[in-house]
């Protein structure tokens, strides 16, 4: 009887060793077929065309070198005391892996101190090198290793329909790198700014506050302008402005290593038909531009030029208005003899005016 018992039990514990042997076969057996049929992380290359586009390659290129800048100055608080305030933030682009950054004016203008933070969460105090106002562009310093560069392209071949990328941080630092996505709508989009005339790039790609200063890319993700204004009127959507970057490109090089950019000027004051109209003056200006007031010494004083007199063409060219004179007068350098056509108590006068550069205080 103790030997059939001491049998069974041998049985049972053998049953329940094998049991537990096949419990945990089975175990393995499905934990196999669950890591099996765990689908893997798709790479780059997996990606279908549909997915990993020009866009997507275009800011993989670029996004790295989209920094954000925050504009720092001194302002008193209520009690009088002087405090280090934040005044805004902005974008910019590293171009150069000495740590040069192209931005907007408008985004350092007045700063006392300048922050640049790096999409890899590295943050630097940066120095202006140089800013222009004409031209709403400034380059920034920083002193980093192993900087991301974006690449300059060639804005002159743009196409209007092409893919537009803008990459910057709209809104603040908290919605750093986006991207927004749309086509060059025109080129060579004539915008007055008070008495100037810029030739900027069109694009629907979304531009919001704090993308100034930003890159508007093309689908090889090269550079092709810096983005800068962006119509805000109430019921007009999808209307953003970027500078060219070739005509970005001289001007960032000047302010990188001459701190401001060498400008002609003549010298005068001027009043065309448009303004006389304003003001109620019943003037005939015969097609040309009035001259309110001629600086002494300036280049056009030096040339014979006089209060009263009226400029009929310059350079080779008929100008009617005052943006239209300082538009061939933007096209000219330093240094440059231009003929101007002058009427004086009804007669014409050639005369040659040799170019200077502005004096600091008529710079902006």
């Amino acid at each position: 009887m103790k030997g059939i018992w001491k049998k069974s039990a041998n049985i049972f514990v053998c049953g329940l060793l094998g049991a537990a042997i096949l419990v945990a076969g089975c175990g393995d057996s499905k934990t196999s077929a669950a890591v099996k049929e765990k689908p893997a992380v798709k790479t780059e290359q997996q990606l279908s065309a549909a997915r990993n586009t020009p866009i997507v390659a275009a800011a993989k290129k670029v996004g790295p070198a989209v920094v954000g800048i925050t504009n720092k100055a001194y302002v008193r608080d209520f009690f009088n005391r002087v405090q280090l305030t934040e005044r805004g933030t902005g974008s910019g682009v590293i171009y150069d892996k000495a740590g040069y950054i192209a931005t907007n004016n408008h985004v350092v203008e007045g700063a006392s101190e300048i922050i640049v933070s790096l999409p890899d969460g590295r943050t630097v105090k940066g120095k202006v090198l140089g800013a222009d106002a004409v031209t709403d562009l400034a380059v920034v310093k920083i002193n980093l290793d192993n900087l991301p560069v974006a690449e300059f392209g060639d804005s002159d071949t743009l196409q209007v329909g092409e893919p537009a990328i803008a990459i910057g941080n709209p809104l603040g630092m908290e919605f750093r790198g986006s991207v927004t996505a749309g086509v060059i709508s025109a080129l060579n989009r004539s915008i007055e700014i008070g008495e100037r005339k810029f030739n900027l790039i069109q694009t629907d790609a979304a531009i919001n506050p704090g993308n100034s200063g930003g890159a508007l890319v093309n689908a090889d993700g090269e550079v092709v302008g810096i983005n800068s204004a962006k119509i805000a009127v109430s019921g007009v959507e999808g209307i953003g402005f970027a500078i060219p970057v070739n005509t970005a490109k001289p001007i960032l090089d000047e302010l990188a290593h001459k701190g401001r950019v060498a400008r002609p000027y003549l010298g005068a004051s001027l009043m065309d038909q448009d303004i006389a109209n304003r003001y109620g003056f019943e003037m005939n200006l015969h097609g040309g531009i009035f001259l309110v007031k001629v600086v002494q010494g300036s280049p056009a004083a030096k040339a014979g030029i006089r209060a009263g007199d009226i400029i009929l063409s310059f350079n080779g060219s008929k100008v009617k208005s005052a943006v239209e004179l300082r538009t061939k007068l933007s096209e000219c350098k330093v240094g440059d003899s231009v003929e101007v056509q002058i009427m004086r108590n009804g007669q014409i006068e050639n005369v040659t005016v040799v170019l200077e550069e502005v004096p600091r205080e008529y710079a902006n």
